[in-house]
């Protein structure tokens, strides 16, 4: 730096902009914070001038590399372990992908290959439980409501210089499948322009040496019409090779066409803010699921047994009883006509109300988002647990003749609520269901409220019992694009509130989660619900839930005076 050059943080302006490839500030971060960005100014630490710029390096090549996008970012909202390990995998990414263009990336690229090649596989890893390498203290931290308050960057301003980084781009992009679309102009052929043709004819060589120029048409008719087709390629040179371009379906299976908006069912959304509903909000889209994993086994429950064989008996009127709870007027006549006509039967004439039918009908829901990727102490996760939760009840419950379905929920915005039919009412919970819910895969987000509205449409229409319970499984921490805080929370409450009133009594569980109480309280509102680390723990108090819902749906209907 010269003289009259900036000094303090500002000095790494340049480097920045360079690497973010648009332009970005450099400013000193609060005491004791580590370095971070919020998309327009790069935050460094109070360090010395190397660490400063290693911290520049690594937050600029993330914003750069596309890794701060939002779309990531929200992902990464209330989640700071996935976030740490997120910025672990994506800063060995990136560094990697520089070292080429940049010496200090280079100098500071960790040993070995990166563990991810996307940034959306990064997110995948760091949501699961791989183990992950923890970051250099100069990688910084990841601020995601930092970076979704900041505005978007000004269209048209890109750096002239701004590095490649292969496979950047979400496998999702839709500009990853327009081949159509002219390439970008070589900024290093533009050194070779010239008028004279034996430049010109170097230029042609040295594009097709760095795998940067178009394939010339051949000389049939039409050949001289240009075909402005580009591919993205891993690495440059004699031996680049395209990459596959992602395949979006559209159709059967674990993917439904809804994921574009069509199809499905249209449900209200509760706006408390507004204090009215969003008439058609949310798309709801019910499929079944192909056979995905591999049969695996039910963990049995006794206690969990004993405990509900009591809860959804109805009751039948037993007739002829030596003894009972009221005259049986019948069996009183035909003792009459017997004794008129000189014979003496048994005095049978009480009838016995007895609870011995099953007449409950049960919809267990299960959350599959991404939420649930979370692991305790143990290292299993929460969807492990829900999962194993859901098996146990769904046998038992089917094996004490009730009516039983099992369905998994998660959501990809309003327009994109997926209801998967693990284990339908008309079908057995055998070898092909369970191995349907051992090949769930966590993913997507949280939209509670749609999920439980469009399970208990299921459950209205298909429960076909006179009492009818949905079983709520998840982690309480309903979430999605628009959809969080006391928005989601009273969305979720009201949702409940709704099927009460229709004659549906809800129970919802937490099985493994940190969720606390008062979380749960306004999430679930005035419906019965409960939370520990494994269904064991609740199977004691089993039929005390399933009763304390059922009460609640009988003070909920007209003519009772409502707990809530």
């Amino acid at each position: 730096m010269t003289g009259s050059g900036p000094l303090g943080p500002e000095r790494f302006r340049l480097l920045a902009g360079y690497l973010a490839g648009r332009p970005v500030g450099v400013a000193q971060a609060p005491t004791g914070r580590p370095a971070h960005t919020d998309g327009s100014v790069v935050y460094v630490s109070g360090g010395s001038v190397a660490e400063q710029r290693r911290e520049v390096l690594v937050q600029s090549a993330l914003l750069g590399a596309g890794s701060l996008e939002p779309r990531i970012v929200r992902a990464l909202r209330a989640r700071p372990s996935v976030a740490r390990r997120y910025l672990a995998l994506e800063g060995r990414r990136v560094l990697a992908a520089l070292s080429p263009h940049v010496t200090l990336a280079a100098a500071l690229r960790p040993d070995g290959e990166p563990g991810s090649a996307t940034a959306g596989e990064s997110l995948e890893i760091a949501r699961g439980r791989t183990r992950v390498a923890d970051a250099p203290s100069w990688f910084g931290i990841i601020l995601p409501a930092a970076l979704l308050k900041a505005p978007p960057p000004e269209p048209g301003r890109q750096a002239p210089l701004r590095f490649h980084v292969p496979d950047i781009a979400h496998p999702d992009d839709e500009d990853d499948q327009d081949d159509g679309a002219p390439g970008e102009e070589s900024k290093i052929l533009k050194l070779f322009e010239s008028p004279m043709p034996v430049s010109q004819l170097f230029a042609e060589f040295l594009g097709k040496l760095l795998g940067t120029s178009r394939a010339p048409a051949d000389d049939s008719a039409g050949g001289e019409l240009p075909i402005r087709t580009a591919r993205r390629t891993r690495r440059t040179g004699p031996h680049a090779r395209p990459v596959p371009t992602p395949i979006h379906f559209t159709g059967d299976g674990d993917t439904p066409g809804a994921a574009l908006g069509v199809g499905g069912a249209l449900h209200p959304e509760w706006d408390v803010h507004r204090r009215g509903y969003r008439p058609d909000w949310c798309r709801v889209v019910e499929f079944p699921l192909t056979a995905a994993g591999v049969d695996a086994a039910v963990p049995r429950d006794d206690v969990l047994r004993h405990r509900l064989s009591r809860v959804g008996l109805g009751v039948r009127m037993l007739r002829g009883r030596p003894d009972g709870d009221e005259l049986d007027l019948e069996a009183l006549v035909d003792l009459f006509v017997d004794l008129r006509s000189g014979w003496s039967p048994p005095e049978h004439v009480y009838a016995e109300r007895r609870k011995a039918d099953r007449d409950l009908g049960v919809l267990i829901l299960l959350d599959v988002s991404g939420s649930v990727t979370d692991s305790d102490a143990d290292g299993l996760a929460v969807h492990d647990h829900q999962r194993r939760a859901a098996a146990t009840l769904a046998a038992t419950l089917e094996d004490l003749g009730d009516r039983v379905a099992l369905y998994a929920f998660r959501s990809h915005g309003r327009h994109a609520v997926h209801l998967a039919a693990v284990k339908t009412f008309g079908q057995r919970f055998g070898a092909a269901a369970r191995a349907r819910l051992a090949g769930l895969r966590p993913s997507g987000y949280t939209r509670l409220g749609a999920g439980v509205r469009g399970a208990g449409g299921i459950l209205k229409a298909q429960g076909g019992t006179p009492s009818r319970l949905l079983i709520v499984l998840s982690d309480g921490f309903p979430y999605d694009d628009g959809y969080e805080g006391r928005y989601a929370d009273a969305d979720t409450a009201k949702a409940l509130e709704e099927l009460r009133a229709d004659g549906v009594a809800c129970l919802c569980l937490s099985i493994g989660a940190e969720s606390a109480d008062d979380s749960l309280e306004r999430v679930f509102g005035a419906a019965c619900h409960a939370r520990a680390a494994t269904l064991a723990e609740l199977s004691p108090r089993m039929d005390e839930l399933f009763l304390s819902a059922l009460r609640e749906l009988a003070l909920a209907r007209p003519g009772n005076v409502s707990s809530t």
